[in-house]
């Protein structure tokens, strides 16, 4: 018979039968028939402590976060069945409760990830409404060149973000994708009335390029260089041809006018260069003309101011350049002729010089009348009369001065 062995859990008995201790009593556990009892306990022991590892790893698991509420859960069943029905020994009961006080934590879990779930949800919600609300505006919009990139953002940034409820999920997509739809219709819509533009656009450019190249052999220069100006508006107004042709066509339609105004600026520097000789001539012209200023003399003046203008005509063109600062010199002298003529007539005004006639006129009647009645006073001895009448007198004859002075003007 093989001798007994005892454990604090559990024993082996004489008989080999190996039972451990629990709340509930003994247990059998298993048996170790003829063998050495203390490898037997050893054995017990050893899968008893493999329990009391995987307790701990569970526990600390949940307290790291690394499992879920639900995982956890299971995995705390899973051990409560592999310590009940344990071949182990060792304090089985304390494993059971430490198992036990895993479960507040694990629904503490469970709702601490409700409400962070909620919380990802509520955000969730606003920002795809959020995503929605910017898609419809974009559908109404006429924003051809971002809009389809902003889109295809969105729909990544949807594509990133949780579902929510069907419901809810289902509403606003049907939403969002109703704005790309919505904004992918009206973009072709346009681009194909683009097209269409400028297919019409080319047509219209073509035709003015034709007649620009049949004006650019003009020697007309005038009247072509005024069509060429209609010609740039009607272009400008025609809208953008495709844009694989458009620059071709301005190419095309530049070089014409080219063309021509190149042709017509050779023209004007050969008239230029003949005109050289006028300007010499007008130049000696201008030397008389401001020879007369300041007009001292209007009657000269005038006189010599048409044989002036006579010699200036007959002088003929000058070149462009030259044009404004001979025509400026020759106007001021023009114009200083003209204000003299102006200032003479002013004085010689025949209604003007009549009032001062007549002012004088009157001045020197009251003037006689005054002294008449000066000498009156004096001779019936009123000084104070005599008074008023000398300062009276001497106004008057002041003012008579001024009028004689003012009527000499107009002589």
């Amino acid at each position: 018979m093989t001798a007994a062995a005892n454990h604090p859990w559990g024993r082996v008995d004489a008989d080999g039968n190996v039972y451990v201790r629990t709340s509930d009593g003994e247990r059998l556990i298993g048996q170790w028939p003829g063998g050495d009892p203390a490898e037997a306990m050893s054995l017990y022991v050893r899968r008893y402590e493999g329990l009391e590892v995987e307790v701990d790893l569970l526990e600390k698991r949940l307290e790291t976060g690394t499992l879920t509420p639900d995982d956890a859960a299971k995995a705390v069943t899973k051990a409560r069945e592999q310590v009940t029905d344990a071949q182990a020994m060792g304090d089985l009961d304390s494993l059971l409760t430490r198992l036990d006080a895993l479960q507040p934590a694990i629904d503490q879990q469970r709702e601490e990830r409700k409400v962070a779930r909620a919380a990802k949800t509520a955000e969730t919600l606003v920002v795809k409404t959020r995503i929605v609300d910017d898609a419809e505006k974009l559908a109404a919009s006429d924003d051809w060149r971002h809009g389809a990139d902003q889109l295809r953002a969105l729909l990544d940034e949807w594509k990133a973000l949780p579902r929510l409820d069907r419901k809810s999920d289902d509403t606003l997509w049907h939403r969002f994708s109703s704005a790309r739809t919505t904004y992918t219709r009206r973009r072709k819509s346009h681009f194909g009335e683009q097209a269409t533009q400028r297919d019409a656009a080319q047509s219209v450019k073509e035709k003015l390029i034709a007649e620009a190249e049949e004006l650019s052999t003009s020697t007309d220069w005038g009247q072509t260089a005024g069509r060429y100006r209609d010609l740039m508006t009607q272009w400008k107004n025609a809208g953008s041809a495709p844009r694989n042709v458009e620059d071709k066509l301005w190419k095309r339609f530049r070089a014409a006018q080219d063309v021509f105004f190149t042709a017509r600026e050779e023209e004007n520097n050969k008239l230029d260069a003949e005109f050289e000789a006028n300007a010499e001539v007008k130049m000696a012209i201008l030397a008389d003309a401001e020879a007369l200023l300041p007009i001292t003399d209007l009657d000269a003046a005038r006189r010599a101011w048409h044989d002036i203008a006579d010699r200036w005509e007959a002088a003929g063109k000058v070149p462009r350049g030259r044009i404004k600062e001979l025509e400026g010199r020759l106007r001021t002298v023009e114009q200083a002729i003209r204000e003299a003529n102006d200032e003479k007539w002013k004085r010689s005004d025949p209604e003007k010089s009549a009032r001062a006639d007549d002012m004088i006129s009157k001045l020197e009647k009251a003037i006689d009348d005054a002294k008449a009645a000066l000498a009156k006073a004096e001779a019936s001895g009123d000084a104070r009369k005599v008074k008023d009448l000398q300062e009276n007198l001497a106004s008057r004859e002041s003012f008579l001065e001024m009028a004689r002075k003012a009527a000499s003007d107009f002589s």
